[in-house]
């Protein structure tokens, strides 16, 4: 595995007033200074030599780094930021270390249950290792594109769309477990391409539009299941505070027979999806 190494550059403010120097005084040599021939040529080839020197001038901006490599081989990395002087031989290859955002494609995988879903995630994301994401990989910008939505893939086929059982994670109901699970797993792919996953979360998330109509029927049926529940547990407290309100305070004495008719009408009222509809007994119980 390739590692980054600092690289041997110098200040370019300070090498740009020394060759500046260099040159003014061979140029007023050559044509000032009269001499033998073989020390023309010499101050002509300090002249063109100087000018070489002036290619070795780059800018690195904030957040910025230029890997380098002389004839093939890395030589190593600079992120000192400003105007920087190197070997004019070097090959300076500019990576951006700021922070990005992939957002990938809309993917129609099956959950863990079976089902056809459609899920999408948004990856934050930067280079940490100039010398992996150049030479390890060979295009790294595409290398987490692809990696990124084949961790998806993985990670939405290993956990179903909804909570089916007790200490379960779903991708609806556990968003943040979720998102660190993705994170894990898109970061475990993209070590090697030297970059570091700051966050990733789902940004889309459904069912398969061929399945979607049933599902919302199923979710819709267990809404209303536990919505019932919650009536009907509501509804026999309050028939059971009402029958003991009745005894402690002698109200009306009554049997067993019409305590069940009284709980019967109270649950028929409390639990009805309409309003009730009053009869009148003009007799008595058991008339």
């Amino acid at each position: 595995m390739m590692t980054e190494t600092p690289a041997q550059t110098f200040s370019g403010y300070t090498f740009l007033a020394l060759l500046s120097l260099v040159q003014l005084t061979s140029i007023a040599s050559v044509a000032l200074v009269h001499g033998p021939i073989i020390l023309k040529v010499m101050e002509v080839l300090v002249v063109m030599l100087v000018f070489a020197c002036m290619f070795g001038f780059f800018m690195v901006a904030p957040n910025e780094a230029r890997v380098m490599q002389l004839f093939g081989r890395y030589v190593g990395t600079e992120k000192l930021t400003g105007l920087r002087w190197a070997n004019p031989l070097y090959m300076k290859r500019k990576v951006s270390q700021r922070v990005r955002n992939f957002e990938s494609n809309q993917l129609k995988v099956n959950d863990l249950s079976g089902n056809p879903i459609e899920i999408a995630a948004v990856v934050v994301w930067r280079v940490i290792d100039t010398a992996e994401a150049i030479f390890e990989v060979d295009d790294y910008e595409q290398f987490v594109a692809i990696q990124t939505e084949a961790a998806i893939r993985d990670m939405a086929t290993s956990h179903p769309y909804d909570i089916h059982e007790e200490d379960q994670i779903a991708l609806r109901g556990n968003g943040n477990e979720i998102a660190a699970i993705l994170k894990d797993e898109v970061q475990g792919r993209l070590g090697k391409a030297g970059v570091e996953v700051i966050e990733a979360r789902i940004s889309h998330l459904a069912y398969a539009p061929e399945i979607a109509s049933a599902m919302l029927q199923r979710q819709q049926a267990s809404a209303i299941v536990a919505a019932r529940q919650k009536i009907v547990e509501g509804a026999v407290g309050m028939v059971e505070s009402a029958l003991e309100k009745l005894s402690e305070k002698s109200i009306v004495e009554l049997d067993e027979e019409r305590k069940a008719v009284m709980v019967s009408n109270l649950l028929v009222v409390l639990c009805g999806d309409k309003a009730a509809q009053p009869v009148v007994n003009t007799g008595t119980l058991y008339n």
